[in-house]
């Protein structure tokens, strides 16, 4: 195992089987379950380090592919890692920045050497393999990194999905003995797509390589949302109890919930910072659409019962004039805000587990949430 990595589950709840979990890294201790904001480009857009930390994240992530393109990796090093050229010293987790490839890249050829892309910002030609990929997250120096993996789309037909999957394995083999850095704990990838028996046999054999947690990837890619949950329900069976669990690429509320319901220690997603720059406030009835009319000379906190900078100091009326004026005020307010929802969100988990009434809360908040109806409760509840 890396140097100073340790993961402990404090509470097991009795209603649920979900948990609460502490995980002990070199920059830090994570309370699990956690949200982590995405900082794609070594920062959360729009927003400082300070205002991260005081929307309470005790982690974040940076990517690998964009890194690797600008700034490199070889001047992030040079800066002292991440942690120095960014001015955050809590937890940093870098994918591999295999997902970016496939996702990003029109023109790419894949084998089982890796993938040969093009540049998103020159269209210069690269290639990025297992060794490639540690050997950038190695020099970035993030506390946790993940093995380079396929990332298939959810409609992906099962033969290429198992060679997929296999591959995914081979490169994980790879990125194991090319990984160099004892102070960084590398995480695997579960992939399989939608098939159950290539999730089963992907997680029975990924989990092999985990020595302090393993991630769950190739969801959350445009599959239906019960599709995903019912991956989750596959595999949790296969999950080992001592290590932290992460399905990556996954922020939405709802899904955080039924995650956690399926015990799920850690997610990350761009979406709360995405839709804050497009004008859109989560709350926990739904999304409030605050560019929209209706709010106009509405004076009432974003969420009136957030404790966040943007809704202790400022209206809905004011945030969507910021908005609708095209100034980045708005989107790092609201950015604030979407952050910290998310974290109290988890706080909120993390009490209901530890009181032995997760089952209650994940009943009361399914029933309260309806995705995009304006962060108004509904009439059935009041």
């Amino acid at each position: 195992m890396a140097e100073n990595f340790k993961y402990e589950v404090i509470k097991v709840c009795k209603q649920s089987g979900a948990r609460v979990g502490r995980f002990t890294t070199p920059h830090g201790v994570i309370d699990t379950p956690v949200f982590m904001p995405v900082g794609t480009n070594a920062t959360v857009k729009a927003l400082t380090p300070k205002d991260v930390e005081d929307a309470k994240a005790t982690i974040v992530l940076a990517n690998t592919y964009h890194l690797y393109l600008r700034p490199g990796a070889d001047l992030v090093e040079k800066a002292g890692g991440l942690h120095k050229f960014m001015n955050w010293d809590k937890p940093i987790l870098t994918d591999s920045g295999g997902f970016q490839v496939f996702s990003l890249s029109k023109m790419r050829k894949i084998s089982d050497d890796g993938v040969t892309f093009s540049s998103y910002i020159d269209g210069s030609r690269h290639f990025m393999g297992p060794e490639e990929s540690i050997a950038v997250q190695n020099k970035l120096g993030a506390d946790i990194i993940m093995a380079f993996d396929e990332c298939t789309e959810g409609n992906t037909d099962y033969k290429y999905a198992k060679g997929a999957m296999n591959r995914t394995l081979d490169w994980l083999d790879r990125s194991v003995k090319a990984h160099k850095n004892p102070k960084q704990m590398l995480f695997p990838i579960i992939q399989g797509n939608m098939y159950k028996d290539l999730r089963i046999e992907s997680a029975k054999r990924t989990i092999e390589y985990a020595k302090c947690g393993f991630s769950i990837g190739g969801l959350s890619v445009g599959e239906p949302k019960p599709v995903m949950y019912e991956m989750l329900d596959i595999l949790k069976e296969y999950y080992p109890d001592d290590q932290p669990r992460y399905l990556m690429g996954v922020g939405s509320p709802d899904c955080l919930v039924e995650g956690v319901m399926r015990g799920i220690d850690m997610f990350d997603c761009v979406l709360p910072t995405r839709m804050a720059r497009n004008g859109t406030a989560f709350t926990k009835y739904g999304n409030l659409t605050i560019r929209n009319a209706q709010y106009k000379e509405d004076f009432s906190p974003v969420d009136s019962e957030c404790d966040c900078y943007c809704c202790r100091n400022f209206s809905r009326a004011y945030i969507r004039h910021l908005i609708n004026a095209g100034e980045i005020l708005g989107g790092k307010l609201l950015s604030i805000h979407n952050i910290r929802f998310l974290t109290n969100l988890m706080e909120e988990m993390r009490k209901a587990i530890m009181e032995d009434r997760f089952l209650d809360f994940y009943k009361e908040y399914t029933s309260n949430y309806t995705w995009g109806h304006g962060g108004v409760k509904p009439e059935k509840n009041l």
